[in-house]
């Protein structure tokens, strides 16, 4: 990629991170499901009411938004709320990295090269290392949920490559509408009207604050920039650059919400930073269209 496109995807990095420390504030006062039902109907409107729909087929779309943002996010906010602190989560979540090249290659024909699948591989093992530490003090259900959540983002950024959609809040501000009305529902059967109704009444500054910088920040200006990257540029070249989000977000956490990691989890994200460095610094990768295999 250039200089430019790789300091935008550090970026996109830099504010996912800090995102983490910021659902964790919102958590405190919203439902999970509740709470992201409000971000993505501020993520929506009004813009859709200005911005053009995407030069995408309606299927793509909707399966960018089912798993870019209900999916990943969903699961996401569930883990955090059921007790996944926000540092490890950016750690975990990363094993979309492995998840969305495995994908690509067998859905759109895309090789990666040696060195990217070496660096991935490291990185898998640090995840892995972070894994085993975790486990060992809490309840491994928070983490597999945020293991399922970085798979539902491995599928959207496929879709998202495929589709390759040039405008990026095109595609960020149309997908979110498939986000609202399902965790709504959802927020209805588990959390019911009165907590709902609670929650509203109550939103306070940590709620406000968490929700713009989710909406603004993470939604409009993240996803804004990572899904014009993914159209420009092969998804093994950009998703490894997401990897520099787990000491970022570790950091912020750390600073933030006073949560320290242990020895073995440190050492895991080491080792996923060693895979950073040599899957960003590939020159290139190989891309074979896969007969029979059509963009969505």
């Amino acid at each position: 990629m250039p200089r430019r496109d790789q300091a935008l995807a550090v970026v996109v990095a830099v504010i996912w991170g800090c995102n983490f420390v910021a659902i964790h504030a919102g958590l405190t006062e919203v439902p999970p499901f509740l709470f992201l039902a409000i971000r993505f109907v501020l993520v929506a409107f009004p813009l859709v009411l200005f911005v053009p729909r995407p030069k995408a087929s309606w299927q793509a779309v909707v399966a960018v938004g089912a798993f870019m943002s209900l999916g990943q996010f969903g699961l996401l906010y569930l883990a955090l709320d059921t007790g996944m602190p926000a540092g490890l989560a950016a750690l975990v979540l990363q094993a979309q990295v492995v998840f969305t090249m495995l994908i690509a290659w067998g859905a759109l024909g895309e090789r990666s090269s040696g060195r990217q699948l070496v660096g991935a591989g490291i990185g898998t093992a640090g995840l892995v290392t972070v894994a085993v530490g975790f486990g060992a003090d809490a309840s491994i259900v928070p983490l597999l949920v945020t293991v399922a959540a970085a798979f539902s983002w491995a599928v959207g950024n496929v879709v998202a490559r495929s589709a390759k959609v040039v405008s990026g809040l095109s595609l960020v501000v149309w997908s979110a509408l498939v986000v609202p009305l399902p965790c709504l529902a959802v927020s209805l059967v588990v959390d019911g009207p009165d907590e709902i109704g609670s929650a509203l009444a109550g939103f306070g500054w940590a709620a406000v604050l968490s929700t713009a910088y989710t909406v603004v920040g993470a939604s409009l200006i993240g996803y804004t920039i990572f899904n014009g990257l993914m159209a420009r540029h092969p998804a093994g070249a950009v998703v490894p650059y997401i990897l520099l989000v787990p000491p970022v977000g570790m950091l912020s956490a750390w600073v933030v919400l006073d949560e320290v990691p242990s020895v073995v989890e440190l050492s895991g994200a080491v080792v996923m930073m060693v895979g950073v460095g040599i899957a960003t610094t590939t020159r290139g990768l190989r891309r074979r269209v896969a007969p029979g295999i059509a963009p969505v």
